[in-house]
């Protein structure tokens, strides 16, 4: 078998546990210690925004995955005229624009806004605002009582305050606040991720209420975190797009479609998302390995790798491109550079290079094959047959893996042999 043994690769040199990703990534990012990016490799972004430029979810509220809305309106606040969508959550409604419709109008003059919509924009925002301000003080009262009190009330408190940032019109607070209290039960470590997630939603509310104090990139990633959608703003890539990898998940009210792809010449990788209503698919169907010629219209938001689909120019066909990879500790930078952009991020794109997958206990670590670090595989990746298709692929030898790296590991969603060979789907 070629390469390093699965004995060479799970020392205790190599080892890393999940609760260690977290840390080391802070640790990069507070050292400023950026990994180079190999020239195509972008900025690195998801997802959770890319590291450090482009990204590349799940990411699952906010900007690189907004809430469904309807109707289009202008939010006004603090900081002046707002441009974005919003209107109370619609389900089943796609917030996503329809491929050709974003990007009609230039940038650089965007239609002017009704004195209406202004006024409906105004009292958006002083809702979400009262929202916030009550959020924060549910959130003081939860923690003046102690984390057990609220896990013995059940899930009851949090639907209640989820409601209510509903009735603010603020559902991307309320499905974060949702996620607390599906977190309450999850186990010995339960108390310790709550306590995160509402220093998080702290973090989240505290950045609304004073949203005219930020740069206007984060004040941007700040307003889709809470739930206000808004439109591409440009200006468009046109580049040969590398599918790299397309996978959809589901809840009671939408289907939610991901597809990743990679710019051969821009070097910048992109999240597109689709909607369909419950247990229908999105329209949007890229297969995964192949290459379109398309125009990608970018979103705003600090280091966001999400993008509108504003026109194709053929259909897609095989290509022998690759995105560019790093190592372990890179990724790692990586994930730790996109949190001072947008501190709610999940996860970034990340492409390794010259990884192992070995096992690790009862789970999976990709080793680094030049360096004495590895990185987990994460918990939902571990019972898909995409990690089996993984461990085929290498053989025990070096393979470089395309996927979201983020604090519980990394989640493998396409490979490729070291030699020539085609992409092989993982999700």
């Amino acid at each position: 078998m070629a390469g390093p043994t699965v004995e060479d690769m799970t020392d205790e040199g190599v080892r890393r546990t999940v609760t260690q990703v977290p840390a080391q990534a802070c640790d990069a990012a507070s050292d400023g210690s950026h990994e180079p990016v190999l020239r195509g490799g972008g900025r690195p972004s998801g997802g959770a925004g890319e590291p450090a430029s482009d990204e590349d979810v799940p990411l699952s509220h906010g900007a690189d995955e907004p809430s469904p809305a309807g109707l289009a309106t202008s939010v006004t606040g603090g900081d002046g005229l707002l441009s974005g969508t919003s209107s109370e959550p619609v389900p089943g409604g796609p917030d996503e624009p329809t491929p050709g419709a974003a990007g009609a109008a230039d940038p650089a003059s965007p239609p002017p806004v009704s004195p209406a919509a202004r006024r409906r924009a105004e009292r958006r925002a002083e809702r979400i605002t009262a929202g916030a301000a009550e959020l924060e003080q549910r959130l003081a009262d939860l923690l003046r009582g102690g984390l057990i009190s609220a896990e013995q009330s059940g899930p009851a408190l949090w639907e209640e305050t989820a409601a209510r940032m509903v009735d603010a019109q603020a559902p991307g607070l309320a499905g974060r606040v949702r996620e607390l209290g599906a977190l309450a039960s999850t186990g010995a470590d339960a108390p310790v991720r709550v306590l995160e997630e509402c220093a998080l939603l702290h973090l989240l509310a505290r950045a609304w209420l004073r949203r005219d104090r930020l740069p206007e990139p984060l004040a941007a990633t700040v307003r889709s975190r809470v739930g206000l959608t808004a439109s591409p703003d440009g200006p468009a890539i046109r580049d040969d797009w590398l599918v790299l990898a397309q996978y959809d998940t589901s809840d009671s009210r939408l289907t939610t479609r991901r597809t990743w792809l990679y710019g051969a010449a821009s070097g910048r990788t992109a999240l597109l998302l689709s909607y369909g209503a419950a247990g229908r698919a999105p329209d949007l169907t890229l297969p995964a390995g192949l290459a379109v010629d398309a125009e990608l219209t970018p979103y705003p938001g600090a280091g966001q790798p999400r993008m509108a689909l504003t026109e194709r120019f053929g259909a897609p066909a095989p290509t022998t491109v690759r995105p560019p990879g790093t190592t372990t500790s890179g990724a790692l930078a990586r994930y730790g550079a996109a949190l001072r952009d947008d501190p709610w991020r999940e996860s970034v794109p990340v492409t390794l290079d010259r990884v192992v997958p070995v096992p690790d206990g009862d789970g999976w670590q990709l080793a680094d094959a030049d360096e004495d670090h590895a990185l987990p595989v994460g918990a939902a990746a571990r019972s898909r047959p995409g990690l089996w298709r993984l461990v085929a692929l290498s053989g025990g030898a070096p393979v470089r893996v395309f996927g979201e790296c983020g604090p519980r590991g990394f989640t493998p969603l396409a490979a490729w042999p070291q030699g020539p060979g085609e992409a092989v789907p993982l999700c």
